[in-house]
């Protein structure tokens, strides 16, 4: 066969065959693009869900926070005595605003680029269900649409009480009542001796209103007395409730 016929046939091959290659090199580069695509939209997604995470958290710690200082105010000023239902109520993990643990979610899923969507408080058990939004989209891509897509997220939060009171229901331990005044100067010497001479043995003891039982505050075992006096004694709010992610 002459040799310029096999060149011929030769290139009459490479000429067929170059565009496959070229169609096939072709798909491996879109295929890469592609994964790459895929592998950018999880990374957005992974993101999105570590920043929801945050903002739960965050929400159930202020929520908790704000519950320890419900608490320790019904101690200050009365509360405990005149409302003990709704001062108990706080140490249960309910009646704290939720406002303020819903703010504080959405600074903490700006720290992670991404803003809160929605937050949602459950009373029972007390609960924030958080949805984010990246501020990001995912980025242009080989498949359409990618240039203007945000990845969601949810994460919910639960607040649980870690403390338990003991003691009779009502206020925390009172202040030492006063005892009755005596006599003025006028009638005083007469008649004080006289009712305590007639009535101090059989009566003396039912005119002190007795003191009621001391209220105590149990955290794993140990005893917190509840005295207003000394509020810097009481276990610390993460103490008081425990936060987690309920998956």
């Amino acid at each position: 066969m002459p040799a310029t016929t096999v060149t011929r046939r030769h290139r009459r091959d490479a000429g067929q065959t170059l565009p496959i290659y070229v169609v096939a090199i072709g798909a491996v580069l879109f295929l890469a693009l592609a994964f790459f695509a895929v592998g950018q939209a999880a990374a957005t997604r992974n993101g999105a869900q570590t920043a929801a995470d945050a903002a739960a958290l965050a929400a159930g710690q202020k929520y908790r926070d704000e519950l320890r200082k419900g608490f320790l105010a019904g101690l200050r000023d009365g509360t405990a005595a005149t409302d003990p239902a709704a001062w108990e109520e706080l140490l249960g993990g309910r009646g704290a605003p939720s406002d303020t643990a819903c703010a504080n979610a959405d600074w903490y899923a700006g720290r992670n680029d991404a803003a809160v969507s929605s937050c949602t408080p459950d009373s029972w058990p007390t609960s924030f269900a958080v949805t984010v939004t990246t501020r990001r989209a995912v980025g242009d891509s080989v498949i359409p649409g990618t240039g203007s897509t945000h990845a969601q997220a949810a994460a919910k939060a639960v607040v649980a009480p870690r403390c338990t009171l003991d003691g009779p229901a009502g206020s925390p331990p009172p202040r030492t009542l006063p005892t009755q005044p005596a006599g003025d100067g006028k009638d005083g010497g007469k008649d004080h001796g006289k009712d305590h001479g007639k009535d101090g043995g059989k009566d003396g003891g039912k005119d002190k209103t007795p003191e009621p039982a001391p209220r105590t505050l149990t955290c794993d075992g140990k005893g917190f007395p509840l005295d207003p006096d000394h509020l810097q004694d009481l276990p610390t709010a993460a103490d008081l409730f425990s936060v987690r992610l309920a998956r």
